[in-house]
């Protein structure tokens, strides 16, 4: 089985930021607030004691998993000008009847498509990849099924 992890390069800068970001200002933060905390006397009622330690295995998660992310990242490559949709593409599309909407394809480690940016696995990017401007793709949900057109891919 594969780790590999897709993403964009813009996603991997942005991933190594966080983790420095983590491991440089936030965890000697969190080991001072467990520090001053210890100070209060009896652990077992201190809850800023507590709180400190639950604060520091998130953080320790969150860092481990991007650790995983930059060992085992394959940079998405954008192919310009081919027309079609493809990971790295930013697709805009038109349901009937509704404006125009705009995402680009992008690895599940950096999908938020509040943010415009949905994952190649979801619903959606599955349905759109290998497609072309002016083509119309069914969008499979587990409770439906929509009709868009493909109307730009940059």
């Amino acid at each position: 089985m594969t780790n590999d992890v897709h993403i964009t390069p813009e996603g991997l800068e942005a991933v190594r930021s966080e983790l420095h970001e983590l491991t440089t200002v936030k965890r000697p933060a969190i080991v001072a607030k467990i520090k001053a905390a210890r100070e209060f006397g009896d652990l077992s009622e201190n809850f800023e004691y507590h709180a400190a330690k639950n604060e520091q295995g998130m953080m320790e998660a969150r860092v481990r998993e991007l650790e995983a992310i930059v060992k085992n990242h394959v940079l998405i490559k954008t192919t310009k000008g081919s027309g079609e949709v493809a990971m790295g593409s930013t697709v805009r599309f038109a349901e009937d009847g509704e404006g125009e909407e705009t995402y680009r394809i992008v690895g599940p480690a950096e999908a938020d498509p509040k943010a415009g940016r949905v994952s190649y696995e979801s619903a959606l990017g599955k349905a759109l990849i290998g497609h072309r401007v002016g083509e119309e793709v069914e969008i499979k949900t587990p409770n439906s099924s929509y009709r868009v057109r493909i109307v730009g891919v940059d």
